[in-house]
């Protein structure tokens, strides 16, 4: 009868554990948007997971111009420039899952978004990008993130063409609950 009593006694036990875990994955959707894309993305992706948001700005904002935009952005990268951070995360080491998005320009990550992946310690992270695009969908900016992130956990993400991204709900449901992290997963 003690060995019964001890066996339901760690079965609960165990049962609660694994609820624990799954309940207490504090997630940070973290995006820099240039024209709403990666700003709608992200809300999607918010409202599904419950994550806090927290939008990537630089202190010297991108022109508004695409063009204008076009030629920065291709300056950054050339110069492999870092451009300062306008906010910090506050309390980043409580996140366990962070989601980072993205808009594709010039074939991989903006530079801000370097300067953002090199400012925060990923190591021991869940790390989910998740990218608008034109046409490039990902380009190179799964392997600049992945070296950026070399001691993190990088999960399947999802690249979304920018024209669809307000159509796009369904999606972002399925690839959520895909790699696990939607509302029901938690």
């Amino acid at each position: 009868m003690k060995q019964l009593i001890t066996l339901a006694i760690m079965g609960i036990m165990a049962f609660s554990l694994n609820a624990q875990e799954k309940t207490e994955k504090k997630i940070l959707v973290a995006y820099f948007s240039w024209g709403g894309n990666t700003r709608e993305m992200a809300k999607q992706i918010q409202q599904q997971t419950g994550g806090d948001l927290f939008e990537i700005k630089a202190v010297k904002p991108y022109p508004s111009d695409y063009n204008e935009c076009v030629n920065v952005a291709r300056k950054e990268q050339q110069d492999n420039a870092r451009p300062a951070l306008a906010d910090a995360v506050k309390n980043f080491a409580a996140y366990d899952v962070v989601f980072v998005g993205y808009p594709n320009w010039c074939g991989t990550l903006p530079q801000v978004l370097f300067t953002f992946l090199e400012k925060y310690d990923m190591s021991g992270k869940i790390v989910v990008p998740f990218c608008t695009h034109g046409s490039g969908r990902w380009g190179r900016s799964m392997n600049d993130l992945k070296k950026l992130c070399p001691d993190a956990t990088i999960l399947e993400g999802l690249a979304i063409s920018g024209n669809l991204v307000r159509r796009s709900e369904d999606d972002v449901v399925k690839w959520l609950q895909k790699i696990e992290m939607g509302k029901d997963n938690k």
